[in-house]
């Protein structure tokens, strides 16, 4: 399963529901990352959320906990602007 799958499993449920529940029906399942991977019951564990209200309280949670290897480049970002005072890389055109 993909961090983008989470939403679409997500929705198959009516809310309230808590994360033991979430837990025991997906917990097993293996989130793969451009980094690595790892199981949803690993993350789920790790935010402490008892009861998601709605789908999106999920998302959000996963999002939120998954381990570093779910992000690319940590720090890195092409689109910052140069903070005033620095001198940052000269333009290339292509």
């Amino acid at each position: 399963m993909r961090l983008i799958d989470i939403a679409k499993t997500a929705n198959e449920y009516e809310y309230p529901m808590t994360n033991e529940e979430i837990v025991s029906k997906h917990g097993t399942e293996t989130i793969e990352y451009a980094n690595g991977s790892e199981n949803l019951g690993d993350v789920l564990d790790r935010s402490q959320v008892e009861t998601f209200e709605c789908a999106d309280d999920v998302c959000l949670t996963v999002y939120s906990t998954a381990s570093k290897e779910a992000v690319g480049r940590r720090f890195y970002s092409d689109r910052d602007p140069t903070t005033p005072g620095e001198h940052g890389p000269a333009q290339v055109s292509f």
